[in-house]
Order: structure tokens, then sequence, then C-alpha cells
């Protein structure tokens, strides 16, 4: 069904044989995966309107097909499981972090193309991978079709890398924790954030506020992930100190964590 195109140059053949160590098969449409592979800061012009020729486009795609098949295979694995649950698990496993992860395991950052000033930037070294990830699926969905996606998600990624079992026990919603240990304390929590832009990416920047005390500090580009971090941290902080020290905890101490 695939094969490599019998007149390519050397550095095709190199990246069409790193594919397939990937994926399983030659790509048909080789150009496909190259934008799959080129982050943002790597790409150029391509329309008069500023369209660039990245991977976003691709991301797009890729994202619609990655939510499709894990919302399958959880509704198909959890049959007697209600539809939060399924929610839960289903951002658990997408989430830019798995995703990231699973991008380094499959060895995709290693063929993934982009400025290397970008990596100076904690939120996007922290997604850029796993973006990447999402277009390289966007591809294989164009080259090959839904069915070869599918599998691909599902016996590349799924079988092998994703502990499913493990994410069942993970504790994800810390802002929901946050709150009703304020409830529990009698004291405010309240989450404020901050936009920031950083090129066309757009840096949610959110305080954890407990009794009117910022403890928790984070930055995603995606703000309701930014909460559930700042929310983790302002946990930990509260973990540490005696009941007693909570209510008096100075938002200075963050310049130590």
């Amino acid at each position: 069904m695939f094969a490599i195109w019998p007149f390519v140059n050397k550095e095709k053949r190199v990246l069409s044989k790193q594919i397939k160590q990937i994926t399983g098969f030659f790509p048909a449409s080789l150009h496909c995966y190259e934008q799959a592979l080129r982050h943002h800061s790597a790409s150029r012009a391509i329309h008069q309107n500023g369209s660039r020729d990245s991977n976003e486009r691709l991301e797009y795609l890729g994202d619609a097909m990655l939510n499709a098949v894990v919302a399958e295979y959880l509704f198909k694995k959890f049959p007697y499981q209600d539809e939060g649950f399924l929610t839960q698990m289903r951002s658990k496993i997408v989430s830019r972090e798995s995703l990231n992860e699973l991008a380094l395991k499959i060895q995709l950052n290693k063929l993934v193309v982009y400025d290397k000033r970008t990596m100076q930037n904690l939120t996007l070294r922290n997604s850029i991978f796993g973006n990447a990830l999402e277009a390289f699926l966007g591809a294989i969905f164009l080259d090959g079709g839904f069915y070869t996606c599918r599998k691909f998600i599902l016996e590349k990624l799924i079988k092998f890398h994703v502990d499913v079992d493990k994410l069942q026990r993970t504790e994800t919603n810390f802002k929901g924790r946050l709150i009703e240990q304020g409830q529990k304390e009698a004291v405010p929590v309240e989450f404020l954030t901050e936009e920031n832009t950083i090129g066309k990416q757009k840096i949610f920047v959110v305080s954890a506020v407990y009794n009117n005390q910022i403890i928790g500090l984070a930055e995603n580009l995606n703000k309701k992930k930014a909460e559930q971090l700042a929310a983790q941290k302002a946990l930990e902080k509260l973990a540490q100190m005696p009941n007693a020290q909570a209510s008096n905890f100075d938002s200075k101490q963050l310049q130590d964590n």
C-alpha cells in the first residue's frame, strides 16, 4: 500500500526511512510529513494573507483524529463508566504533557524542524513536540486515511506507551482539590489570570490565591491547564506547612520555589 517514491534525493529517502521506523510503513505523500514536522519558528510565508507552511493546520486535523480515536477506545474499554469519567480519562491521555512525552518515546522529536531559540521559552519547549505529534497524526490521516491513522494511534501509541490503568489512578483535578481545601479551612480561594503574547502564541499566567495570598504560580498555552498547574503547586506548598501556618503564608516564599 505504501512505498517510497523511486526518484527522491538522499535527504528525503532518509526521512522516509525514519518515518517508517515510527509508523511501520513508508509514506506515500512525504510532503505531508515534512510539513507536519515543521514548527512555526522554522516556517515561511506561502500566501499574501500571512499563512505559513508550518504544522499548525495539520495539528488541528490530528487533534480531531486523536480525540475521536481515544474517545472510541475508552468507550469500549470502560463500558460501565459514565460520561464524566470518560471525558476525564481522555483529557489525561491527550493532555499537552502526555503528548509531549509520547513524542519523545517514539523519538519524533528528533525529526522536528524548529528554530533552536524556541527552546528558550519553557512553555513552548513543553509543547512543541506534542504539537508536532498531533500534526504527524494529521499527516498520517491525509496519507493513509482514517483507519491507517486509527491503527497507528491504537497500536503504536496507546498499546505500548499509555498505561491507562495508571492514568485511572492519577489525580488531575488539582483546582477542585484546592477549592475543597479552602472550603474546609473556611478561607477564600481564587485564580487570577494574566495573558502574555509571544509571537503568535498566547501564554496564560495563573496565580492560585489561597486566603488572600499567592501560593501557586504557573503558565501554559492552555488557560485551564495553567490553572491546574498553579493549583497543584499551591497544594504542594500547603502540604509542606502545618495547618496553623497556612493562614499566615507569605507569598514571598514563592521566590524560593
